[in-house]
């Protein structure tokens, strides 16, 4: 019941925070318009800042731990490689999703130019770095794990957490007081879930109201032609995902929606990824998933595999070039495509990750990079749903896996399965 009440409450925070933005966007001055979504936008702030809080301490205990509890060094290797194959596979779906769709229906031309939001994109270029192999490992190899936990880099933590895990691994019984310490410490950490999940619908609400206020529900009227293209991937990529999942899975992949139901909406509000972590690890255990498998597998899964964010690079890239009129040939768009596999990895937790990424893209390939100003009015809507499917895509390669190493219980039996 807690579960469904926070659920209701969130749903009725994401109706009011809409409602509550529309009102001050069309019956406000401008002035009072950007003081009231600097506030408001404070609750989903806070939100998320209590979130992030826990991620660094959990994902570094609850990987070590899991890679303690598989065993050995072909235990890890054996699972990561499963994961990999999932990882791999999917982000190439999501990339070539994107690319089909761009091409068959051309969404680019459709955007107006004089719509741009050139003062927005100033924020990006300054985050943009040039993608090169230096930069690249300088991204993936913490140079301080204390600097990684700070930053909250979870590609950089789980680097580290691996290599801990697996040294305390090889020191046998002696290493074992120090897993059971960390064990317990993923456990508070958990229980602190419980008590910042309590903030979610205020989060959601602030969040929402802030972005309505500032954008009015008329942006929609100039972007309607590529918000709907873009919605189209997203439900294209759903049934390969999920139909894959239930090849696998079974009718356990309806289970596994219903179960996750709360991320999801917490992601769909607040745009994070990195907000719904703590959540979704308690639920997939919850679903069957052996802590072991789920300590391992989801932290990589937010570094290498989010399919929506990826769907999204191609996407957006490839539109900005037609907005433009930038030919690009096939062959120039499957490179895109393999840059775009290498240079997204690591960006969960990165505000506006994906904008940045394409930007870096299109000063590589010739677009103007400027064009990210042309989707940047509308890419909080589109960030709400991509950043959902990354949490679908995430939930659904850790049971798959947990499944093909013959390590996925029963649920767990609470409200959620009493009503399936």
């Amino acid at each position: 019941m807690k579960k469904n009440r926070l659920t209701l409450y969130i749903l009725i925070a994401m109706a009011l925070g809409i409602l509550v933005g529309y009102i001050v966007h069309d019956f406000s001055s401008p002035t009072f318009i950007k003081s009231f979504s600097k506030n408001i936008n404070l609750l989903g702030k806070l939100f998320i800042r209590l979130v992030q809080m826990i991620i660094a301490p959990l994902v570094f205990s609850t990987l070590v731990v899991g890679i303690a509890k598989l065993g050995d060094m072909k235990a890890v290797g054996r699972v990561g490689g499963k994961a990999l194959l999932w990882f791999i596979s999917a982000s190439l779906v999501s990339l070539l999703v994107g690319l089909v769709l761009v091409n068959t229906f051309q969404p680019g031309h459709f955007i107006d130019l004089s719509h741009a939001d050139t003062e927005g994109v100033k924020d990006l270029m300054t985050k943009n770095q040039e993608f090169s192999i230096e930069k690249f490992v300088e991204h993936i190899v913490p140079r301080s794990v204390i600097e990684a936990m700070a930053t909250n880099e979870i590609l950089q933590l789980v680097v580290f957490s691996i290599f801990f895990g697996v040294a305390m691994t090889a020191l046998g019984d002696y290493g074992k007081p120090l897993i059971k310490a960390l064990d317990i410490v993923a456990h508070v950490i958990l229980k602190m879930v419980g008590y910042v999940m309590n903030v979610a619908p205020l989060g959601v609400f602030g969040a929402l109201a802030a972005v309505v206020a500032v954008k009015g529900l008329e942006i929609f009227k100039f972007y309607i032609v590529y918000f709907l293209f873009f919605l189209l991937g997203i439900l294209i990529l759903w049934i390969i995902l999920l139909s894959v999942g239930y090849l696998i899975l079974g009718k356990r992949t309806f289970h596994l929606i219903r179960r996750i139901s709360s991320p999801l909406l917490i992601a769909f509000g607040t745009t994070s990824s990195e907000a719904v972590f703590p959540k979704l690890t308690e639920e997939l255990e919850r679903f069957g998933c052996k802590n072991k498998i789920v300590s391992f597998i989801l932290p990589l899964g937010y570094s290498f595999n989010l399919d929506g964010s990826m769907m999204y690079m191609t996407f957006a890239s490839l539109a900005i070039a037609q907005a433009y009129k930038v030919p690009l040939d096939l062959g120039t768009q499957i490179t895109m495509l393999l840059v775009l596999m290498v240079t997204s990895k690591g960006i969960a937790g990165v505000p506006r990750a994906s904008l940045v990424v394409v930007l870096a893209t299109c000063s590589m390939f010739g677009i103007p990079p400027e064009g990210v100003a042309l989707i940047l009015p509308i890419d909080h809507f589109c960030d709400m749903f991509r950043t959902m499917t990354n949490v679908v895509g995430n939930a659904l390669a850790t049971s798959v896996v947990s499944k093909w190493e013959g390590e996925l219980g029963p649920e767990q039996i609470d409200d959620v399965a009493a009503a399936a």
